[in-house]
């Protein structure tokens, strides 16, 4: 019978490249899901300036943490406040395909 000295060793050598893919993406999914929870949130938060007569971009740009600044879109129309946030990846072009958005509505105060 042949030596078998190391076979496990070189199948952990194998498999790390799937499992290093693996892990990067859930983590991507992971950063995904966070970023949708952020998008709710500053909608809402934009939702209730309108509703309180503010601005509604600057409530909902202030909702969210200082990575997102660079990567959040704001649009408001009528009573509607929208969220676009691209998450954090290392590919740009991955976190455009990624990208979440987030609308919640108030009637403006009169």
């Amino acid at each position: 019978m042949g030596e078998e000295r190391g076979q496990a060793t070189v199948e952990v050598v194998a498999a790390m490249p799937a499992l290093l893919l693996a892990a990067i993406v859930a983590l991507q999914l992971l950063a995904a899901g966070y970023a949708l929870t952020l998008a709710d949130g500053a909608a809402e938060a934009g939702a209730l300036a309108l509703a309180s007569g503010g601005s509604a971009a600057e409530a909902a740009r202030a909702a969210l943490p200082g990575w997102a600044e660079d990567r959040v879109g704001v649009s408001v129309s009528g009573g509607t406040v929208t969220v676009r946030l691209l998450p954090p990846s290392p590919l740009h072009s991955l976190a455009d395909r990624l990208a979440v958005t987030s609308s919640a509505s108030a009637r403006p105060a009169r």
